[in-house]
């Protein structure tokens, strides 16, 4: 198969990274320079991008392009894309929920064929090896599957439907960026006591993730009617010391739809995502 001509929408610290990566197995890889700021440029340059004036250029030139910016940014330049009838393969690879992923690809099909992608982990630079889940139809992913061929850049299909590489991007985020702010309040809350550095010993103890846990879900759904209260009382803490109880309040919230289940021992992981459902 030939190389194809990758377009990179837009050139930022992951985007110019994994462009470099796709470099590796195309004719050339494109970025626009309208509109971008010196960073940008900059970046583009130390990666080997090659610049063009315009939009439409890109579009015209490109066999493949890949959107990787801000997420509230997605459908802006979705509709861009789709002003110019772009009709090779877009591979929407923000950080979004899966609605507006399809509501991206309803945007651009059919002149377009649209791939779904989320990437988990770091730029793929300084040894990092990120991965890019893709979901779309078959004969799509396995030209972008090709493009990263041998790079840092891994990649991993999760079948045809457009929306599940960007849910399983979401849900992984879900958790690891709010875990991070959770940390930050937790320290924040130990340090205006002079308990900081006594809080990371404690946790330095335990240094495994819940996520990988699920079968703690139903313990922790027996155990909600406790929990509920005393997070309560950790967002008081929070407040009482400038800092924003909010997150904590509405893990509260969540917990009390677990109310019903009090100590219920034989509680499965099932019935408790069951009843988180339903609320």
């Amino acid at each position: 198969m030939d190389q194809p001509t990758v377009g990179i929408l837009h050139p930022g610290s992951m985007g110019a990274a994994v462009a470099a990566c796709a470099a590796t197995n195309a004719a050339a890889v494109l970025w626009c320079e309208t509109g971008r700021s010196t960073a940008s440029a900059a970046r583009a340059a130390r990666f080997g991008l090659t610049p063009v004036a315009e939009l439409a250029e890109l579009l015209d030139r490109s066999d493949i392009v890949i959107s990787l910016c801000p997420p509230a940014a997605a459908e802006d330049v979705a509709r861009d894309v789709a002003a110019h009838h772009f009709a090779g393969v877009y591979v929407e690879a923000n950080a979004i929920n899966p609605e507006r992923a399809q509501r991206i690809a309803a945007l651009l099909e059919p002149a377009a064929t649209i791939v779904d992608g989320g990437v988990v982990g770091s730029p793929p630079a300084g040894g990092k090896t990120p991965t890019l889940y893709l979901s779309g139809p078959a004969a799509a992913t396995a030209r972008i599957e090709a493009l990263f061929a041998g790079t840092a850049v891994r990649t991993a299909m999760l079948g045809t439907a457009v929306g599940k590489a960007s849910a399983l991007k979401v849900s992984y985020a879900a958790f690891q960026k709010t875990s991070r702010v959770l940390v930050a309040l937790a320290i924040g809350m130990a340090r205006e006591h002079g308990v900081d550095q006594e809080l990371i010993e404690v946790a330095s103890k335990r240094t495994d993730s819940y996520l990988s846990e699920p079968q703690y879900v139903a313990k922790t759904a027996a155990r909600a009617w406790r929990w509920a209260p005393e997070l309560e009382e950790a967002a008081d803490a929070l407040a009482a010391v400038g800092l924003p109880p909010e997150m904590l309040r509405a893990a509260a919230s969540t917990l009390a739809r677990w109310h019903e289940v009090k100590d219920d021992a034989e509680l499965t992981l099932t019935d408790a995502l069951d009843r988180l459902a339903q609320p």
